[in-house]
């Protein structure tokens, strides 16, 4: 038992000196909208293996600097990933269409600076949970090229990403729990109404919407390889989300995979054991690690 003691103390001091060596830097600012600043925190660790992963700071499609969690992240810095924490406009000042655009400029100004903290520009994942989930896949799905002659330096950078891996994504909207089952602010999703604005009052609006919004209707060939991780017995964003972005994004002879989590609603305990999952994804194919 003593041995026993002794290795999970300094098991224990190992982990906190983990922590204590990753290197935050807080509150830079990638954008602007009606006089208030677009933030997000870089955390380095100590030893770096040259990728990042960006994470979507976002549920409900609502983001703020206190979600921000380096225990969240800790399984990603422990393999040397530089995390880059998004925080985006909120509903219900900001619509879904001008969160898109913001996590876009996010990317945009990571490539950018991806030097500046060590991070090949070319070795970047992103990742999320529920609204984060979805503009994750909104980034694997959206990211790319900048305007060569854009007046904003940033606004020439690509917004494209190499790997994704989220959790509980929606992924279309106007077919929620089954084809025809609308929830662009309606149904399941009425509490979120904010989110969608005003489109969302009629069905024609609710239609068009959808298609601007939902990763589904994005997906084409040679898209980077995803990762989703979904509880069967979720009630607020079916697994039937998960399955259809699926079957969909291998008809295009994408790389994407499933985790069923059973019995699992809309989060779980040990989430961070399928963090530590994501890691192996992005080692795989950011790092090239078999």
């Amino acid at each position: 038992m003593k041995h026993i003691s002794t290795f999970l103390a300094l098991l224990a001091l190992a982990l906190s000196l983990s922590a204590a060596e990753v290197k935050r830097t807080e509150d830079l600012i990638y954008g602007r909208k009606f006089g208030t600043a677009l933030t997000m925190d870089v955390f380095e660790p100590a030893i770096k293996n040259g990728a990042g992963v960006i994470w979507m700071v976002s549920g409900g499609f609502f983001s703020s600097k206190e979600a921000v969690s380096q225990k969240t992240y800790q399984p990603l810095l422990d393999r040397g990933y530089t995390v880059f924490a998004v925080v985006h406009g909120s509903q219900p000042r900001f619509i879904i269409p001008e969160i898109i655009e913001d996590v876009q400029r996010a990317s945009r100004y990571i490539h950018l600076h991806a030097k500046k903290f060590g991070v090949d520009p070319t070795k970047l994942g992103v990742s999320g949970g529920s609204a984060g989930g979805h503009l994750s896949l909104t980034l694997g799905t959206r990211g790319g090229p900048g305007k060569a002659d854009a007046r904003d330096p940033i606004d020439r950078e690509s917004s494209a990403v190499a790997a994704v891996a989220c959790f509980y994504p929606p992924t279309d909207f106007l077919n929620w729990g089954a084809q025809g089952d609308d929830a662009v602010g309606i149904g399941t999703l009425e509490k979120f109404k904010p989110a969608f604005g005003p489109r969302s009052d009629t069905a024609e609006g609710r239609v068009k919407l959808s298609r601007d919004i939902s990763p589904l209707g994005y997906i084409r060939s040679n898209q980077p390889p995803m990762l989703i991780a979904h509880g069967d017995a979720d009630k607020l964003v079916p697994i039937y989300q998960a399955q259809v972005f699926e079957q969909r994004a291998k008809e295009f002879g994408n790389n994407v995979k499933v985790i069923v989590k059973p019995g699992a609603d809309h989060g779980w305990a040990g989430m961070d054991k399928d963090i530590a999952v994501f890691a192996d994804w992005f080692d795989e194919h950011l790092l090239g690690k078999k």
